[in-house]
């Protein structure tokens, strides 16, 4: 072979190359939601306020590429039930660099399935936590992304007063406004439904129980005994959480599991730490979580009993990935009538008629009942 036809040869290898590694990277295709428009009684917009509308329900979620087909029919089931859906604002937090989605892809993703919402995407950059991530029993529980809620009170404006936090493996069936409109008390800085049948001594290692310093002297003098609370759903007030310095708290944890283990789970455990026992207690409604299974098998359960307000698939099993290998559970296809998702052999065409036909498969209205 000539040396003009190896660098050719070169060539049509580097390029091919580069045209795989942008179809890996790029994004799925998602079809155009349905508009929704308020209703009666929905406060009028305050001219020129932008993000800082008091008006406004701040929500504030994560976008990725393996969650973001979560993500958007979380954003479509809110709207969906939502009251003032052109009240919403949604702040997404998405990874910078280190191979993520460019926020630009993104932003014209969710711009083209949602033409008419009010957003904005903030960057986390992956280094802001980094070394202070310890290993967990899930790969995934260890992304840097999942500890960007830490820091929605540095990255949102400071004019938005609180947000609802949401994990992108939700649906509301609900009104999120109801949701928003939770009380917090002076004394509470977070709050989110609270578990208090759950073993909250296995959520720590038996080196943190037995350490004279640390173990049940950690939860002595709060406002109530300490329970488990998941931190997929949480209302935060976000002056009170600056003023507090609970980033920096939150942190101190995890700058102590490094040199000592005293949990076993991801981001959830800093958290217990710092508030279990602080928060504002929620109805069970707004978390049925635990539909995504335990953290290492992902298998099908039921929902609780009681009404539903929100259906949360915590835990390895992702409707999505269960629905594409074939093997969805029950509660799957309730959220298969959300997805925006368009397959490889799928068109938008193709997608209306399965979701409109997938509708028929949602529970029952009285499971929502308020």
């Amino acid at each position: 072979m000539g040396a003009a036809s190896a660098a050719m040869w070169a060539g049509l290898v580097l390029a091919a190359l580069l045209l795989a590694q942008s179809a890996a990277g790029a994004l799925p295709r998602f079809a155009e939601a349905p508009e929704y428009r308020n209703g009666e009684g929905c406060p009028a917009p305050v001219a020129g306020a932008g993000v800082c509308d008091p008006g406004l329900v701040h929500i504030a979620m994560t976008l990725d590429a393996h969650y973001l087909r979560g993500s958007m029919a979380a954003i479509y089931s809110l709207l969906k039930h939502a009251s003032c859906p052109e009240s919403l604002f949604f702040h997404f937090l998405a990874a910078g660099g280190g191979g993520a989605p460019p926020v630009a892809d993104l932003r014209a993703a969710v711009a083209a399935s949602f033409p008419s919402l009010r957003f904005e995407i903030y960057p986390f950059r992956a280094d802001a936590v980094a070394g202070l991530i310890s290993a967990s029993v899930r790969a995934a529980l260890e992304a840097p992304l999942n500890y960007a809620r830490n820091h929605l009170a540095d990255l949102l404006p400071r004019c938005v007063p609180r947000a609802i936090y949401l994990d992108s493996d939700v649906l509301a069936v609900d009104d999120v406004r109801r949701l928003w409109e939770t009380r917090l008390p002076a004394a509470a800085v977070v709050a989110a439904p609270e578990y208090c049948h759950a073993n909250f001594s296995r959520y720590f290692t038996e080196a943190f129980w037995n350490d004279p310093v640390l173990g049940a002297r950690v939860f002595a003098g709060r406002r109530r005994a300490p329970c488990y609370f998941n931190t997929g759903v949480m209302v935060i007030d976000l002056r009170r959480w600056r003023v507090g310095n609970y980033r920096q708290r939150i942190e101190r944890w995890m700058e102590m599991q490094k040199e000592k283990r005293i949990y076993e789970l991801g981001s959830l455990p800093p958290f217990l730490l710092v508030f279990a026992g602080e928060i504002e207690a929620v109805d069970h409604r707004w978390n049925q979580h635990g539909l995504g299974g335990d953290n290492v098998f992902g298998s099908c359960r039921p929902l609780h009993n009681g009404p539903v307000s929100l259906m949360h698939w915590s835990g390895k099993g992702k409707p999505w990935d269960r629905l594409d290998a074939g093997k969805p559970c029950p509660l799957d296809h309730t959220w298969k009538s959300y997805d925006l998702y368009i397959g490889e052999n799928d068109s938008s065409a193709s997608w209306q008629s399965r979701s409109s036909l997938s509708s028929s498969a949602a529970l029952p209205a009285g499971v929502f009942s308020w």
